[in-house]
């Protein structure tokens, strides 16, 4: 058979291969603890969960939903945002359902690119800020995130002729995989440069609720001309341990989300309203859950950059996120370290430049396991250093 070659530029997903390599180890009897993917190890809060059975056992869900989403959908996203944010939002226009914020990171590309179009990737970053414009048949770019710039990028030193070819450009606050928080006026100037390049900001805001320290994480869509710009992506997997129920939603541009929607009405059929229903619920109803979340993250985080400082891998403590950004010890790259700590501890940790050139040098511990098998973890690791 003959292949698009699209695929062939395509790389294995990292998730997907790290998969595989515990599966064998498993096979072999391997106790494997991972900290690679960040799957809340915790349960959907119950109200949500049996708001959802209720609405299953309701036949008005049973059959083809709007692929624009429900009102009451809809609605309950405009609301958070203005309650959350700040935001207004016209959900009739500005606000768009996703069957998860991947799902709308990958088709958003085929929104802007063409081929030979340029889509400004941040590096290190979600992969599918890179497998998304080439699915499309465009060119992803690395948009490094400078250490010293606070894991911003520097929006100056792009070069010129990508610069030129770029139609979209994707970042990502609080960030996967690096942590780093927003706490100046970057979202402003990002919007002032999309504005003046008529390059399209897509936002993916996966983690705003997941904050510590007292930090709150603000939503690029509070900056003026963030509307005019671009997009955000909002999703509920890490905010309410709903990863899947794969369920988020687009919000801004009102031109790009009615691009997007028209896109997506050609590839898919809408999300479960009994879904919407749930999900909206979750949206209105108390958010204690998620502050309980967030003090089990924050013991997580101060449990894995105590250990690891007590034997010599000094981190920053992240203001946001279920990560920790580890530098490798002298002497390792990011996949020999990942390698190692695989094969000798059985401890899965995503090597950093698994989510790009810049992203060597570090690897990514994520906090979504039970505190003792963190623990356990952490020993493992300290007794083959």
């Amino acid at each position: 058979m003959k292949y698009s070659r699209r695929m062939d530029g395509l790389p294995p997903y990292l998730f997907a291969e790290i998969e595989r390599k515990v599966s064998e180890k498993k096979k072999q009897g391997v106790d494997v603890i991972s900290l690679g993917i960040g799957d809340p190890d915790m349960p959907t809060p119950a109200h949500i969960v049996e708001e959802m059975q209720r609405q299953v056992a309701d036949p008005a869900n049973h059959q083809y939903p709007n692929n624009k989403g429900l009102d009451e959908f809809r609605q309950a996203v405009a609301s958070f945002y203005r309650k959350r944010f700040g935001v207004d939002l016209d959900p009739e226009t500005e606000v768009f359902p996703l069957l998860g914020a991947k799902e709308g990171i990958a088709h958003i590309c085929f929104n802007f690119l063409d081929e030979g179009a340029v889509c400004l990737s941040a590096d290190p970053g979600y992969p599918v800020y890179t497998s998304g414009p080439i699915l499309a048949g465009g060119t992803p770019v690395p948009l490094p995130l400078e250490p010293e710039l606070g894991f911003q990028p520097d929006l100056e030193a792009i070069d010129p002729e990508a610069l030129k070819r770029a139609r979209m450009l994707f970042v990502n606050y609080p960030n996967n995989p690096t942590g780093a928080v927003i706490e100046d006026d970057f979202f402003r100037r990002l919007a002032e440069f999309g504005h003046r390049h008529d390059i399209a900001i897509i936002h993916d805001n996966a983690y705003s609720e997941i904050t510590f320290d007292g930090y709150v994480a603000p939503s690029f869509m509070q900056t003026p001309e963030a509307k005019e710009t671009g997009i955000e992506f909002y999703s509920l997997s890490k905010t309410y341990n709903m990863t899947g129920w794969r369920v988020g939603a687009a919000v801004g541009n009102s031109s790009i989300i009615a691009a997007l929607w028209c896109l997506k009405t050609n590839m898919d059929s809408g999300m479960f309203q009994a879904l919407q229903r749930a999900a909206a619920a979750a949206l209105n109803g108390s958010q204690q859950c998620v502050r309980d979340m967030c003090d089990l993250y924050r013991r997580r985080r101060d449990l894995v950059v105590e250990t690891l400082g007590a034997i010599g891998i000094n981190v920053t403590a992240p203001k946001g996120t279920i990560y920790i950004w580890v530098p490798v010890p002298e002497g390792y790259t990011s996949a020999s370290f990942a390698d190692m700590v695989l094969e000798k501890c059985a401890v899965v940790v995503p090597p950093g430049s698994g989510y790009g050139p810049s992203g060597e040098g570090f690897v990514r511990i994520s906090l979504t396991a039970p505190d003792e098998r963190i623990k356990e973890a952490l020993g493992r690791i300290k007794e083959n250093l």
